[in-house]
């Protein structure tokens, strides 16, 4: 492939990234001003929910397609799902249709994301890899930035359609360069046979009623939900043992780099994702700051995380992946420790700090993770190895919001009966309201270290993942990659990757 083509279709996947990231975080800032003009409060979550779910679902059945039909028209076809949902959503005069839509949205970036992570697989050589791997994670984090500030200005400035309506421009511009510059490999005739439905199927209602359960955990509804899982993963493993082709192939997980990369990924994920939801929260309330400045709270946890992924991804074959995920999740680790350990004054400084030493290590840990699980497995098995990385990252995060929440409302009702009040009057979705009408000064201090001493066991929670992750990175094979011009299809040269 020339020079000119790697240079257009790494513009394109750049392009298509951001636009796909950005839109997790793009649509937090217009929800106020959606839900005044919808109307629906008690769908409020599912805006965001719906979406999450159905774009954690489709991840590692879109690195499969790729697999057996190749990277351009599943790609194509991801995107332009996407495109459609997002102009739908646009149009949307309810909140039911806005949910529905955005579940639509959802399926397209289950495909667009991972996709772009496989074609770099594809594309570059190993020493190439490692740089770009870190440069496309920092896009990840640079839209996790501008997001929720281009859709506070859409909001103010235009109307909130336009947040759904901005990503059709850049989205078929990315499309059309990917489209007319890849040039798809020489696939294996025998491996194009036929698509694993059941496996598929199967996957995509395991993981939802999983997810389902999580958010009711505790309720019989909840229970009953976990249970349905159970059997459905149970059938699961049972096609795929038997399948020609699976869509999850068992026998990665046989490999020890691969089970391990997995399992990190979950555990950070819960860490990271956990203390991006409910930072903000403490931050606005406990602190008593406006909401533009709880939202640039994150800034400096993003900015470490692009700035290690760049650096990591030079460094790797330098000082190799052991190095780099030790001590990326130590970096994690201390900094979810510290912010279990803030009280109700901490300083912005001690906040500030803790996030990015979380954001600096999963910039170090989670591009070399991703890379040397690259370099181990067999061309036919990229796609899906790289988006099932990817697939346990978004459910652990997904686990870890839920249980976080749970967590703070458990112990916000604690904190509140403590302090003389009726749990019942206060809840998490209406405490932002709850203090802007408390009846006194005296009122709104207690509501805020109520919010403060319950948030400290939310952020508990991050560190216990984050602990957990660290543990797991002292299992990972030691090995060396191969030397800079290495290839995709060459292997690393790791021991006991089958233990």
């Amino acid at each position: 492939m020339t020079r000119t083509r790697i240079v257009i279709i790494t513009i394109a996947l750049m392009l298509g990234l951001f636009m796909s990231s950005m839109e997790v975080t793009v649509v937090s800032t217009a929800m106020p001003t959606i839900v005044g003009d919808l109307g629906g409060m008690a769908l409020y979550s599912w805006v965001f929910s719906a979406y999450m779910l159905t774009s954690t679902t489709t991840i590692p059945i879109f690195g499969k397609l790729s697999d057996l039909y190749g990277r351009r028209p599943v790609y194509g076809a991801a995107m332009l799902i996407f495109l459609v949902g997002s102009l739908l959503c646009g149009q949307a005069t309810s909140m039911t249709q806005l949910v529905a839509f955005r579940a639509l949205q959802g399926l397209g970036a289950g495909g667009v994301a991972p996709l772009t992570f496989v074609v770099i697989g594809v594309m570059f050589t190993l020493e190439q890899r490692a740089k770009m791997q870190g440069v496309f994670s920092s896009i990840w984090g640079l839209s996790s930035v501008v997001g929720p500030l281009l859709g506070g200005f859409l909001v103010d400035q235009v109307s909130w359609p336009w947040v759904f309506y901005i990503n059709v421009v850049p989205g078929l511009l990315a499309l059309t360069l990917f489209w007319l510059a890849w040039r798809e490999p020489v696939l294996d005739a025998k491996a194009a046979v036929k698509i694993d439905y059941w496996g598929a199927s199967l996957l995509t209602v395991g993981v939802v009623l999983f997810l389902l359960g999580i958010m009711n955990m505790g309720t019989t509804q909840g229970w009953l939900l976990l249970g349905a899982t159970v059997v459905v993963f149970g059938g699961l493993a049972w096609v795929e043992q038997r399948a020609t082709d699976p869509i999850l192939p068992l026998a990665l997980f046989r490999r020890r780099m691969f089970a391990i990369a997995c399992l990190h990924g979950v555990l950070s994920g819960a860490a990271m994702f956990g203390c991006i939801s409910y930072v903000p929260l403490f931050i606005q309330v406990a602190l008593n700051t406006s909401a533009t400045e709880a939202g640039a709270a994150l800034t400096p946890m993003i900015i470490g995380w692009v700035i290690a992924s760049v650096i990591g991804g030079r460094w790797l074959l330098r000082i190799g992946y052991l190095t780099l995920v030790i001590g990326g999740t130590l970096s994690l680790t201390i900094g979810a420790f510290l912010l279990s350990q803030m009280g109700g004054h901490a300083s912005r400084f001690y906040i500030l700090s803790s996030l990015t030493l979380m954001g600096i290590g999963m910039g170090m840990s989670i591009p070399a993770f991703l890379i040397v699980v690259q370099s181990t497995v067999q061309r036919h098995m990229l796609g899906i190895a790289t988006s099932t990385i990817q697939f346990t990252r978004t459910i652990g995060g997904t686990v870890g919001v839920s249980v976080m929440g749970a967590v703070l409302s458990v112990g916000l009702a604690t904190q509140l009966s403590a302090a003389g009040l009726d749990p019942a009057t206060v809840s998490v979705d209406n405490l932002l309201e709850g203090l802007g009408a408390a009846s006194s000064a005296e009122l709104a201090t207690t509501l805020r270290e109520a919010l403060a001493l319950a948030t400290q066991n939310v952020f508990l929670v991050s560190f216990i993942a984050a602990a957990l992750g660290l543990v797991t990175t002292f299992f990972t094979p030691r090995g060396l990659l191969a030397g800079a011009g290495a290839t995709h299809s060459e292997k690393v040269n790791i021991t006991s990757t089958t233990e």
